[in-house]
């Protein structure tokens, strides 16, 4: 399932246009009587008809067969994937960890190994994200999955994924992440075998880049280094798909439904629009940071954010903390001590987090929701305190947040005793009263 020298289009919200057969796309008109190649033409709208020419998401689509034709769909069980704050449980107002989840020896795969560990908002109300993790050890064939509830923010931690989309394939590796679009069909292989990740589903506003304000015109995660598939189809031209269907999971409303169909959704063979999926190296991320004293608030880590309808105040924040240098002069570099009205669910790809060096581990996750106290750990703080300020590189980690307004709501899945943290709070226990009256 290796795919060599998977070829790219580059850039974020480009207008684009692909086609894997010469001629497929219509030229100065979307709907022609007649689609070239005996196609037909769908319109896949990510936005509303009248929303600004800015935000405006769609993609025109020339495919073997339209969409419509498919079967009827029946639930599907997967009690494991909830969906926003009512698939929650009232939890205290404290740190939560988890430690890292194995990958089962089941056969699982991407749609059926995906577990919510916490979520806020209304996929209805089209407000809120979830965050989950992924358990997988077998590729999605003959199955496809369409999220109507919101667009899906891999992050990979252990394993490449090849995302088989509508509109071509992509494959992402650990410290890359992707960004398929709601409503759009695709499949998830694995040619690295059991493999383990997380997901934000975004139910609120498309993931876009952040102002740069006083930055500039450059910095953070510049809009070249995205890329998107080129258009590309499954032949079946050996009947397969007509004589056994494929698998279509629909996510609709927070619940799983499963139909069958005669035909590959993945049939298009020329497109162009700027709905497209996505993917992103964290390593392209151009981090800014003090060089002169205090630490800088995480929002210069933002990668992409879903605005809300207050100005500033995200639905979502996708922020990373990758390889960096520290040189801050008379300053406590890790995060200070912090009560956030924000919300932070955090994960680990690979390395240590500075914050904590031990307990959190590449696979696991920690919570710290609105206003509950966190910040770095005894020994973080001591060695921090102590050390020499000399410049030093924080190499071979990236860690990541989701950052949302809304309160997390932790699933009864999250709360069992099996991988949740019930010591998390330990780590702090050490951070005495140290007041003296004497000047320093």
């Amino acid at each position: 399932m290796t795919h060599h020298h998977i070829p790219y289009l580059s850039g974020f919200g480009n207008e684009f246009a692909s086609e894997a057969v010469a001629g497929a796309l219509p030229q100065g008109r979307n709907s022609p009587q007649r689609a070239p190649h005996g196609l037909y033409a769908e319109l896949l709208s990510g936005t509303a008809f009248t929303a600004p020419r800015a935000d405006n998401r769609r993609t025109w689509m020339y495919r073997r067969q339209p969409s419509v034709v498919a079967g009827a769909y029946k639930a599907y069980a997967q009690p494991l994937w909830t969906t926003g704050a009512a698939g929650g449980v009232a939890t205290p107002p404290e740190p939560l960890r988890w430690h890292p989840l194995a990958v089962p020896e089941q056969p699982f795969d991407f749609v059926d190994g995906l577990r919510t560990l916490a979520a806020n908002g209304d996929a209805d109300m089209q407000t809120g994200m979830a965050a989950l993790v992924y358990l997988a050890n077998q590729s999605m064939t003959r199955r496809a999955l369409v999220n109507s509830d919101g667009e899906m923010l891999l992050v990979p931690q252990q394993g490449r994924l090849v995302l088989n989309t509508e509109l071509g394939v992509l494959e992402v590796r650990p410290g890359e992440i992707a960004l398929v679009p709601r409503g759009m069909a695709f499949s998830v292989g694995l040619p690295d075998g059991p493999s383990r990740g997380y997901v934000c589903e975004n139910y609120g506003a498309h993931f876009r880049l952040p102002e740069l304000g006083p930055i500039g015109s450059n910095g953070l995660a510049n809009a070249r280094d995205f890329l998107a598939p080129v258009a590309a189809f499954e032949a079946d031209s050996d009947g397969a798909a007509t004589r056994q269907g494929v698998e279509l999971i629909k996510k609709y409303g927070g619940r799983l439904w499963s139909g069958t169909q005669p035909h590959s959704p993945f049939n298009v063979v020329a497109w162009h629009g700027n709905l497209v999926p996505c993917k992103y190296d964290t390593a392209n991320f151009m981090v800014i940071g003090s060089i002169s004293h205090d630490h800088p608030d995480p929002s210069i880590f933002t990668v992409l954010t879903s605005p809300s309808d207050t100005a500033g105040t995200a639905n979502c924040d996708f922020v990373i903390f990758p390889p960096r240098w520290l040189v801050a002069e008379d300053t406590f570099r890790p995060p200070w001590y912090h009560r956030n009205v924000m919300s932070e669910f955090m994960g680990l790809v690979h390395g240590q987090y500075d914050a904590k060096p031990e307990g959190f581990r590449p696979g696991g996750a920690s919570l710290h929701n609105c206003m509950v106290p966190h910040g770095p750990d005894t020994e973080a703080f001591v060695k921090a305190s102590q050390a020499k300020l000399a410049p030093q590189k924080l190499d071979d980690t990236l860690a990541f947040m989701f950052e949302s307004r809304y309160r997390f709501i932790p699933t009864p899945f999250a709360m069992q005793d099996d991988f949740l943290d019930r010591g998390y709070a330990n780590c702090w226990q050490g951070l005495r009263d140290t007041f003296t009256r004497d000047s320093r």
